[in-house]
């Protein structure tokens, strides 16, 4: 196969929900030309010559437990306001192919199988999936809701590390852009150490956590002593009511307190709540209150308010992702990649501000270029 013709897979854990549907559709849709590629850093004059994966050469593929297809599921994402209208009828060709490659997940509750035998499970479908489409490699991400930490005392691995071995089992590199496990469980660091593929994660940062890498840094560099930094996010549809439990929001919070951690010297008073709206669908409205003090003591007071649809503002990103990985394994990187900080509330490494993030990227991909 020669490297023009080579197609990459992209299979998503949790192939049928909002943010994999926006992905998959939004792909089609620029490909086709019917739509602008807004967001997607990769398609920027800085990475024109790293060699990434065209657009048309991926192939999507996934998990799921649930069994909307995805043309459906599209559908309904275009009525909220998140797709187009039109665009699900436009692209439906691409969403029935991609549905056609979804594969049941798990584990469904009452499950008797082991955890050896979930990870081999998910690995044969990876495996089968690159072997019928004749894929160079296959990325895997996770989009699935976030689940909560494991407890210390647990003797299975969460869902989340079941399909993070699978992928290494296969071969696959791997990106978790949730908070939830992953490859950072301690049964899994054997293997993490010797797969030699490249990973990145955790936790994609798309809206209020993108916002703080941005003024965190502010505050430092203009000397502004910050007391306390609170917020509240409001948000509807399957992150709303996944997020809605206790333990798996306190997973969500660890990534967004990071940020301000890592950037400020320590965390600052303050918490992030998350409530779940049901009505507000797809959509969300993050609210920051920062409380800052000048000069001679006077006390003042920033707030933002951030309101978006986070599949539409994740999608660009899970694809930039999706190139990324797929051109860090074929230039033999292995490990995880710091260079993608950019991307994550809880990066591999590297710096913390949003600018600085940005640098090692774009010196990144003048690493890929310097590979081709």
């Amino acid at each position: 196969m020669t490297a023009h013709a080579a197609r990459t897979g992209v299979w998503f854990i949790g192939a049928r929900g909002s943010v994999a549907t926006t992905a998959t559709a939004g792909c089609a849709a620029i490909a086709a030309g019917l739509h602008p590629a807004t967001g997607m850093v990769t398609e920027t004059p800085p990475f024109a010559d790293s060699g990434l994966p065209p657009l048309t050469s991926l192939v999507f593929g996934g998990h799921d437990t649930l069994d909307c297809p995805l043309p459906k599921r599209a559908e309904a994402l275009a009525a909220g306001g998140v797709l187009p209208h039109g665009l699900p009828s436009a692209v439906r060709a691409e969403l029935a192919a991609a549905d056609a490659e979804i594969r049941p997940g798990g584990p469904h509750p009452g499950d008797t199988r082991t955890d050896e035998e979930i990870i081999a499970a998910f690995a044969a479908d990876l495996t089968d999936f690159a072997r019928r489409h004749d894929l160079a490699r296959t990325v895997v991400i996770n989009v699935a809701s976030t689940e909560p930490a494991p407890a210390e005392d647990a003797t299975r691995l969460p869902a989340s590390s079941l399909y993070a071995a699978a992928a290494l089992r296969a071969g696959c590199t791997y990106v978790n852009f949730t908070p939830s496990t992953g490859l950072r469980s301690p049964r899994l660091q054997d293997a993490v150490d010797t797969c030699g593929l490249p990973h990145a994660g955790r936790d994609g940062k798309t809206g209020q956590t993108l916002l703080r890498s941005v003024l965190a840094p502010m505050f430092v560099q203009r000397a502004l002593p910050v007391r306390a930094w609170s917020g509240t996010n409001l948000l509807g549809g399957g992150d709303g009511a996944a997020l809605a439990d206790p333990a798996a929001a306190a997973a969500k919070n660890a990534g967004k307190e990071r940020v301000l951690a890592d950037t400020l010297g320590a965390a600052p008073e303050g918490e992030v709540h998350i409530d779940d709206v049901p009505a507000m669908g797809d959509w969300k409205t993050a609210w920051d209150h920062i409380a800052f003090d000048g000069f001679l003591g006077s006390r003042m007071i920033l707030q933002t308010i951030w309101q978006g649809c986070d599949s539409a503002l994740a999608a660009p990103l899970i694809l930039d992702l999706a190139r990324l990985l797929a051109r860090s394994h074929e230039a033999g990187l292995t490990g995880p990649r710091p260079e993608l900080g950019f991307y994550f509330k809880d990066p591999d490494g590297g710096p913390a501000a949003l600018s600085e993030q940005y640098a090692e990227l774009l010196a990144f991909a003048e690493h890929l270029k310097a590979a081709r």
